[in-house]
């Protein structure tokens, strides 16, 4: 019995000195209790320090919102210099893309005044109240030179209602405006035709050109010279149905004036060509021919009864004696000199 005694005294004082030492270890009742295991993790963490003699500190990392509309890469990170901005993002011009416009074909050019009616923008179309009445409707683009007076202008320079001035020539089947002059006091032109009337008491001589598809009245005054071949003759000379080329200016008046008129083909004469053959179509009885007289090119038109020489072909060398008739001239007889290439 007193054995046990002494062994309860013993336990309740190491009990007591136990408690003791417990409570002046434990944190604060407020305080959030760990696990005792973790606690002891953490603390063999917090006694293991870093070796600052080798190693940097950690910097600390601040989030900045990006702006979307700025390109400059961030501070440190060096753009790509194998690229640059024009090879990244090529922007092709549209004109590039668009085929060169062929030269201008070589024709005779027709000299066409009157008032611009119409500017056509979509089109690229100007239309012309030429001068004695009639309109002639002409292409432009950018092979189209303008000029006000001496200086060269833009199409953007057209007003409807001005006088204008078209250096004109046939590119296929359309009228092409070569160029285009405005408010010029005297313009140069030059223009062939067929004679459709002339009147003497007006001085007014109408005719039929090759692009206008309506007669054009020419003014012709005192010093106005009509030449058949090297000599002049009379204005009497003048009948409908001769075929003429115009050499003619314009007053400030804006009506064409004839300078000079010279008589290509009376009607009822006979007349001989010789040259190279550069076109033949049969089904139309058309010939074409390139003169080596004047270099000048003439269409000859085959009797329907006729029947054409077997060696006649493009390259050949022919001589035509041939009547003007009808606005036109008729072959009356074809002689074959060589068969050219």
């Amino acid at each position: 019995m007193p054995l046990r005694l002494a062994k309860f005294a013993v336990g309740a004082a190491l009990l007591t000195s136990l408690a003791y030492a417990q409570g002046s270890s434990e944190p604060a009742s407020s305080a959030i209790v760990s696990d005792p295991a973790s606690s002891a993790e953490t603390a063999h963490a917090a006694s293991i320090k870093p070796d600052t003699s080798t190693e940097a500190p950690s910097p600390s990392i601040e989030v900045i919102p990006s702006d979307p509309t700025d390109s400059t890469p961030p501070e440190g990170i060096k753009p790509d210099k194998s690229t640059t901005p024009d090879e990244a993002a090529i922007i092709a011009d549209p004109a590039s893309l668009l085929p060169d416009l062929p030269p201008l074909p070589r024709a005779n050019s027709t000299l066409v005044g009157g008032t611009l009616e119409h500017l056509d923008r979509v089109r690229d179309q100007v239309t012309v109240r030429v001068f004695g009445g009639g309109t002639v409707k002409a292409l432009f683009d950018p092979r189209t030179h303008v000029y006000r007076g001496s200086k060269e202008v833009t199409v953007a320079d057209l007003h409807e209602g001005e006088r204008i001035y078209l250096d004109t020539i046939l590119d296929g089947t359309s009228v092409f405006a070569r160029s285009i002059r405005l408010n010029a006091t005297t313009a140069v032109g030059e223009s062939q035709g067929v004679v459709t009337r002339y009147r003497a008491d007006r001085g007014e001589l109408t005719i039929r050109d090759g692009i206008s598809p309506n007669p054009v009245d020419v003014r012709l005054s005192p010093s106005t010279k009509f030449m058949q071949g090297n000599r002049e003759v009379a204005a009497s000379t003048l009948v409908p149905g001769t075929l003429v080329s115009v050499d003619f200016s314009s007053q400030g008046n804006g009506r064409g004036v004839a300078r000079q008129i010279s008589i290509l083909a009376l009607p009822g004469t006979r007349y001989t060509f010789s040259g190279q053959v550069v076109h033949i179509d049969l089904r139309r009885g058309l010939l074409v021919l390139n003169s080596s007289t004047d270099r000048k090119t003439y269409e000859l038109y085959l009797e329907p009864s006729s029947t054409p020489d077997d060696n006649l072909h493009p390259g050949t060398i022919v001589t035509v004696v041939a009547n003007y008739e009808n606005s036109r001239y008729v072959v009356h007889n074809l002689t074959v000199n060589s068969q050219g290439r």
